[in-house]
C-alpha cells in the first residue's frame, strides 16, 4: 500500500484501477500506475496488457515512481507531456511547419519510411481528422491570409500545392462555405493543439486575441467551435500565430508554478450576461476560491445562481478564465467541463504555489 499522505492528492485506488481498465483520458496525468512484477510504470491511458489489482502501485508523479525504483513504460512514454507526438512522427510534423505549403503525398509519407496508414490513423486520433485533410487545412488557412493581404487567388492558388485554380476554388469552398474572394474580409482564427501535464488542450486565436482553450477530450468542444465559427464568421485553419505563442508560454509558465497571472488577450464568444460572469471568474484570486453565490452577487445578480453555473459551464478559455476557482457553497467540488479531478489538479497547483496548505474535498 502507498503512503496515506501520497494519496492524499490522487482519486481512491479503486477509482484509479477503473480508469486504467477503461483506459480514461481524463485521468492523464493525475496519477502513474505501476507493476511490481515488471518493474514499469505507466500512464492510465497505456494501451499494454493489464496487470492484476494486487500487482499495481500508484503514484502521484512520475519522480516518485523513479525514486521508488521503477522504469517508465517504452509504449506510453509516461515520462513525456500527454499526447506528445511519437518520436516516428517528428520529422514529418517539421517538415511541415518549415513548409507548410508543401503537399506530402502518401508515397512521400514512405519515402520517408512511414506507414500512411498508422499517419492517418495518430492524426485522426489526435486532430480529429486524416493527415490528408490537415494538410490542405493548413495550406488553405495560410492561402487565405495571403488573400487577404491582397495577393491574386491564381499565384496563391498554384504557390500552396494545388494543381489547378477550380480544384483550389472548390476546395476552398469546401473549407471555408465560400469562394476565395467571398472569403477574404472574413476573420483568420489559428488552431493549435497545446500539450499540458493535464491532457492536451485545443486552442484558438486571432492575431489580436485568444477566443478558445478547452481540453482535447471535453465533448463540448466541437460545439465551442461551432460557435465561434457562427458568432465570429471566422474561418477557422490550424497554424499558429504571435498569440497563440503566447498563450502557450504562459500555460507552460503556469504550470511550472511561475505565472499567477495570464495577460494574453481575451475574446471569447458570449453573450453580454457570460462576459460579466466571466469577468468575475477572472477576478478571483490565485490560490483562492469562491462559491457560485459569491459570484452571482459579484455581478450583482445575487438570485441568478443557476445562470452563473450554466455560464461558467460554456466558459470557452480553460484555465486563463478560472472556472475551475468556483466551488459549491460547502466548499466541495462540483462541476467542471475538463473533469473533477482535473479540477482538483488545478486548485492544489495553485494552492502549493500561493503556499497555501489546504485540503480540498472532491464530494
Amino acid at each position: 500500500m502507498n503512503d496515506p499522505s501520497t494519496l492524499r492528492q490522487m482519486p481512491t485506488e479503486t477509482e484509479m484501477y477503473a480508469a486504467i481498465l477503461g483506459r480514461d483520458t481524463a485521468y492523464d496525468g493525475l496519477f502513474f500506475t505501476a507493476v511490481r512484477t515488471t518493474g514499469i510504470f505507466c500512464r492510465p491511458t497505456c494501451p499494454a496488457r493489464k496487470p492484476k489489482p494486487e500487482n499495481v502501485e500508484f503514484f502521484p508523479s512520475t519522480g516518485e515512481a523513479l525514486f521508488a525504483g521503477y522504469r517508465p513504460c517504452m509504449r506510453c512514454h509516461p515520462m513525456e507531456l500527454t499526447g506528445r507526438p511519437p518520436e516516428w512522427l517528428r520529422p514529418l510534423l517539421a517538415q511541415i511547419e518549415q513548409d507548410p505549403t508543401k503537399r506530402v503525398r502518401d508515397r512521400d509519407l514512405v519515402t520517408l519510411g512511414l506507414d500512411p496508414g498508422r499517419v492517418r490513423r495518430w492524426f485522426q486520433s489526435n486532430h480529429k481528422m486524416t493527415f490528408h485533410a490537415f494538410q490542405r487545412a493548413r495550406r488553405l488557412g495560410n492561402a487565405l491570409e495571403e488573400i487577404r493581404g491582397g495577393r491574386d487567388v491564381t499565384s496563391t492558388a498554384f504557390d500552396h500545392g494545388f494543381d489547378s485554380l477550380s480544384g483550389f476554388n472548390s476546395a476552398f469552398a469546401r473549407f471555408t462555405g465560400a469562394s476565395p474572394m467571398q472569403t477574404k474580409d472574413r476573420a483568420l482564427v489559428h488552431v493549435a493543439r497545446f500539450l499540458t501535464p493535464i491532457g492536451p488542450m485545443i486552442a484558438a486565436a486571432s492575431e489580436a486575441s485568444l477566443h478558445l482553450l478547452e481540453f482535447a477530450d471535453r465533448r463540448m468542444l466541437e460545439t465551442q467551435l461551432e460557435r465561434l465559427t457562427r458568432r465570429t464568421g471566422a474561418v477557422l485553419a490550424p497554424g499558429m500565430n504571435s498569440i497563440l505563442e503566447q498563450t502557450q508560454k504562459e500555460l507552460n509558465e503556469y504550470f511550472d508554478g511561475f505565472r499567477t497571472e495570464f495577460t494574453v488577450p481575451l475574446e471569447p464568444a458570449a453573450t453580454e450576461f457570460q462576459v460579466a460572469a466571466w469577468s468575475a471568474l477572472r477576478a478571483i484570486p490565485f490560490g483562492d476560491t469562491k462559491s457560485y453565490a459569491d459570484q452571482a452577487a459579484a455581478i450583482d445578480r445575487p438570485t441568478a445562481v443557476r445562470a452563473v453555473a450554466r455560464a461558467n459551464g460554456d466558459n470557452p478559455i480553460a484555465i486563463i478564465v478560472p472556472c475551475h476557482r468556483v466551488v459549491g457553497s460547502d466548499g466541495k467540488l462540483t462541476g467542471y467541463g475538463g473533469g473533477l479531478r482535473r479540477k482538483r489538479f488545478l486548485l492544489d497547483l495553485e494552492l502549493r504555489v500561493a503556499g497555501k496548505d489546504v485540503q480540498l474535498s472532491m464530494l
